[in-house]
């Protein structure tokens, strides 16, 4: 989401909203087995219609054994969506391009790494948008994601480029314009395909997208 491989401020250190992780090898896997089915329904019929019957029948377990992890689908499905948010995370990192001496190539990087993703968990991320409209715990975990994504990305500019504000304004106002972009357009290219006249290529996904957030950000600020 156009964000780079810089450190996460501390004021924005994440705070989990799942439950603790079992302490014996056999109860990770477990819980990772568990996760997966769970992916796999919410991801097949969506968050509101999920059943945790159907998660137990997915992972072939009894509904107590499925109840010794998670207490509720809500538990289940922020444990699905954390996992998913950290490889978002990692994953619109620019590892290959420096955003101090090719801040294009770096975007261009970040942004594939973040639609990339995205379009191969659509289907999960379809579920959480519609989970964030009726739970206000996704809610506000969906805010966490994105300032996560923004907050890393105004230090790096700052750090990289001494850029503190863009056309007047403070920069966090056009990384949070920009976010919504390259979000909102992940969603309709990817998580809503079957609406669209046909695919989207990702390599033109990224260079669009990192071609607006270069042309706001390094363009805007010279002007």
């Amino acid at each position: 989401m156009g964000v780079l491989n810089s450190q996460l401020p501390a004021q924005t250190q994440r705070t989990s909203p799942v439950p603790a992780e079992p302490v014996t090898p056999k109860g990770r896997r477990t819980r990772d087995h568990l996760v997966n089915a769970g992916r796999n329904v919410f991801a097949r019929v969506g968050y509101v219609e999920a059943r945790m019957s159907d998660v137990a029948d997915e992972a072939e377990i009894s509904m107590g054994g499925l109840y010794r992890y998670f207490k509720n689908k809500e538990d289940l499905f922020a444990q699905v969506i954390e996992d998913l948010h950290e490889k978002l995370f990692e994953a619109s990192a620019s590892r290959n391009h420096s955003f101090r001496t090719s801040p294009l190539e770096s975007l261009v990087e970040s942004n594939r790494g973040y639609l990339s993703l995205y379009s191969e968990n659509r289907d999960v991320m379809r579920a959480f948008i519609q989970a964030a409209h009726v739970e206000k715990r996704f809610q506000d975990f969906w805010w966490l994601m994105r300032t996560r994504h923004v907050d890393r990305f105004v230090a790096s500019l700052e750090r990289d480029h001494g850029i503190t504000e863009i056309n007047g304004a403070p920069a966090r106002i056009a990384t949070e314009a920009l976010a919504c972009m390259v979000e909102q357009s992940a969603y309709v290219w990817f998580a809503q395909e079957a609406l669209n006249s046909g695919p989207v290529d990702l390599d033109d996904a990224a260079r669009i997208t990192a071609s607006a957030w270069y042309a706001t950000i390094f363009d805007q600020a010279k002007a």
